[in-house]
């Protein structure tokens, strides 16, 4: 239980990137969402709030896409870098406290510091892979001062998300047992194969003993693998499952572009719930009136 008065499914929000990119903006450069935490927080943080009134009760911050190196690359100093990462969380905390101030409630509303894949910096498609060819060290150095810059910041806990590679699945989860910081881990698959092309069954079941991870499942895979690999992640972790497929789209890394037929329906949720997931909601191309339906079935 991560907070007293939580309901026994949690609603999450939806895809940050097409909420943002509804409202006008353009996500095409390497730091996609995260290149808003600069230049436009305001409107991270009015995204926030319209999932959190559409009925979510966990948001995630803009720091999946966001590195150290990222945005150095990109022109700016490791000091003002490090500060973006922080403000993510402080956006996310913020808009948080503004909902509940306006409702007027005790509802319990969390904040989940978005931990992405080191392939998603790489702004090709990677985290569709996984397999970088990277060491585990040089996973760990890139995850480990992000991570901890993230948790200096506040949030309720980490969102281990979008992890394709079950190497990197193991070193993030060393991480958290250092940070002492809940987290819950969602891999991508495709069936019943992490993207790297191994068991997701392995990855979730190296969760299994770790005593600060919350939920394991996937996020950012098909609707129709949704429910295989919340029954996979709860027999092989013993913890309850998270779960937020994406619309049905697929990617195109080359394009920088979803395509395909979306295939979202918020009735699937139900059978997720049964089947243990305890954490519910949808990754890109799902939006609030997505979430919205998402909290009335489940409701």
């Amino acid at each position: 239980m991560l907070a007293p008065g939580m309901a026994p499914v949690v609603v999450l929000d939806g895809g940050l990137s097409n909420a943002l990119a509804d409202r006008g903006h353009d996500l095409t450069d390497e730091l996609w969402t995260a290149r808003l935490l600069r230049d436009a927080p305001g409107e991270i943080a009015a995204v926030h709030r319209t999932y959190f009134e559409a009925g979510a009760q966990v948001t995630t911050t803009a720091s999946y896409q966001a590195s150290l190196g990222g945005f150095q690359h990109a022109g700016m100093t490791r000091a003002e870098a490090e500060a973006l990462i922080r403000q993510s969380v402080t956006i996310a905390r913020q808009a948080r406290d503004e909902v509940a101030a306006a409702a007027g409630d005790r509802a319990v509303r969390l904040v989940a510091a978005s931990v992405g894949p080191y392939g998603a910096v790489l702004a090709d498609g990677s985290e569709y892979r996984g397999r970088y060819g990277m060491s585990r060290s040089a996973l760990r150095d890139f995850h480990g001062p992000r991570m901890e810059l993230l948790v200096s910041a506040g949030p309720d806990l980490l969102a281990l998300e979008t992890i394709p590679d079950l190497d990197e699945v193991s070193v993030l989860l060393d991480l958290v047992d250092e940070l002492g910081t809940p987290a819950w881990l969602s891999c991508t698959v495709a069936g019943d194969r992490l993207r790297d092309g191994r068991p997701a069954a392995e990855a979730f079941a190296l969760a299994a003993d770790r005593e600060h991870i919350v939920a394991v499942g996937v996020n950012c895979c098909t609707p129709g693998d949704a429910l295989p690999a919340v029954r996979a992640a709860v027999a092989a972790s013993g913890k309850p499952a998270v779960v937020y497929p994406n619309s049905g789209e697929t990617w195109d890394g080359a394009a920088r572009r979803w395509v395909g037929e979306p295939g979202f329906d918020a009735a699937l949720t139900s059978s997720w719930a049964e089947a243990g997931a305890r954490f519910i909601g949808g990754c890109c191309r799902v939006g609030p009136a997505a979430i919205a339906e998402i909290a009335r079935t489940l409701g």
